[in-house]
C-alpha cells in the first residue's frame, strides 16, 4: 500500500527495558522515511499511548518499539482496535514469537534442531521438591542458559557451567519473568538470519570478542564481530535460509523478523556435524543503520531507506481485515 500522502506515526520508546534501543531504532526509521518525502510524526509511546494516537490520528503507525507492550502483541491489539494499520506482525504471532517456549513448542511440529530444554515457574520456587527434581534434571546437562521466557536483548541471561550456579541464575531470571527457560548449552558459530516479507536475506556470523553474546557485547561499540555473509558452507547457507523462511510462515510472521541460530560444531550433537539449532525469533528486530537486519539487507543490495519503505509499504490491519 502507498503511504505517500498519509501521517505515518513512528512509535518508539515505550516502557519495556529495551527503552534506549527501540529509541535508536525510531529514529533511525523516522529519519530514512523523512529522507524520501514521508509525513513523519514521531511518537514515544508511553502508558497514555491510546491518547497520543488519538491526538496525532496517523493513517498508518511503524512500530520500532522493542520488548514488551510493543514486540508481545499489546500494541499491535490497541492499534487494530483504533483500525490504525502498521508493520509487522498481528496481535498472535507477535505473542506467541515474544514468548520463548511457546515458540519452540510450535516449531517442534516442523523438523527443526532445538536445544533440549526445561521450563521453570516462580509459582513451584516455593515447593522445595519441585526445585529439587528441576534442579537434578538440568544439572545433567551442563552447560546451561537460563533466560527469562519473555525478554530480549539477553536481559536476564546467564551461562551456568558448575553447578553452584543454577540458583543465582534463575533468581536473576526471575525477576525478570515469571517463567524461566533453560536450554542445554550449545556450543558454535552464532549465525542469524532475516526476513523481509518471507524471502530470507543473506545469513550474518557473530562473533562477540567476550566469546558471549550478551547485552555489552550487543551494544558497546567494538565488543563484537559482524560477518555477512557468514562463514558458512553454501548448502548450509540455503539450508538456513529455507529453515527461517518455513518458520516466517509457519508462524504467521509478516513484514521483517531475525531468527537466531547456532551452528554446533560438535559432532556429538545430534550425531551431526556443523547442524544449525534454532534458538529464538525477533518479530521488530533493531533498525539502526548498524543493526544486524540492516546489515543483512545491505549485502542483498538493499539500502537502509529501502528496507524501511519495504516494512511500512507492508503495514496492514491483520484481524479486522
Amino acid at each position: 500500500m502507498n503511504f505517500k500522502d498519509k501521517k505515518v506515526a513512528v512509535l518508539m520508546g515505550g516502557m519495556s527495558k529495551e527503552r534506549e534501543i527501540s529509541l535508536r531504532s525510531g529514529r533511525a526509521i523516522s529519519s530514512a522515511l523523512q529522507k524520501q518525502g514521508y509525513k513523519i510524526t514521531d511518537i514515544d509511546v508511553g502508558w497514555d499511548v491510546d491518547q497520543q494516537l488519538r491526538q496525532v490520528k496517523p493513517d498508518v503507525a511503524f512500530i520500532a518499539l522493542h520488548g514488551r507492550y510493543g514486540e508481545d502483541g499489546c500494541i499491535q491489539g490497541l492499534l487494530e482496535i483504533l483500525k490504525i494499520p502498521y508493520t509487522g506482525s498481528g496481535p498472535t504471532a507477535s505473542a506467541v514469537a515474544m514468548d520463548k517456549v511457546l515458540t519452540k513448542k510450535a516449531l517442534r511440529l516442523l523438523d527443526i534442531h532445538l536445544p533440549e530444554d526445561w521450563v521453570f515457574h516462580a509459582g513451584r520456587v516455593l515447593h522445595p521438591n519441585n526445585q529439587k527434581t528441576f534442579e537434578t534434571n538440568c544439572l545433567r546437562h551442563l552447560p546451561l542458559i537460563v533466560k527469562p521466557n519473555r525478554e530480549g536483548s539477553t536481559i536476564g541471561m546467564t551461562i551456568v557451567r558448575q553447578k553452584e550456579e543454577l540458583t543465582a541464575a534463575l533468581k536473576l531470571a526471575l525477576e525478570h519473568d515469571s517463567t524461566v527457560l533453560v536450554e542445554q548449552y550449545i556450543a558454535g558459530t552464532e549465525v542469524t538470519v532475516g526476513v523481509i516479507n518471507g524471502r530470507a536475506l543473506p545469513p550474518l556470523e557473530i562473533v562477540p570478542k567476550s566469546g558471549f553474546y550478551d547485552y555489552q557485547s550487543k551494544y558497546t561499540k567494538g565488543m563484537t564481530e559482524y560477518i555477512v555473509p557468514a562463514r558458512i558452507s553454501p548448502t548450509l547457507t540455503e539450508e538456513l535460509k529455507k529453515t527461517s523462511e518455513a518458520v516466517f510462515h509457519e508462524m504467521d510472521l509478516e513484514g521483517v523478523a531475525r531468527l537466531d541460530f547456532i551452528v554446533s560444531k560438535d559432532p556429538q550433537k545430534k550425531g551431526v556435524k556443523d547442524s544449525p539449532f534454532f534458538l529464538e525469533v525477533n518479530t521488530i528486530p533493531g533498525m539502526t543503520e548498524t543493526s544486524l537486519v540492516p546489515k543483512m539487507a545491505q549485502a542483498a543490495g538493499i539500502s537502509f531507506e529501502q528496507l524501511a519503505e519495504e516494512i511500512l509499504q507492508g503495514a496492514s490491519l491483520k484481524v479486522s481485515r
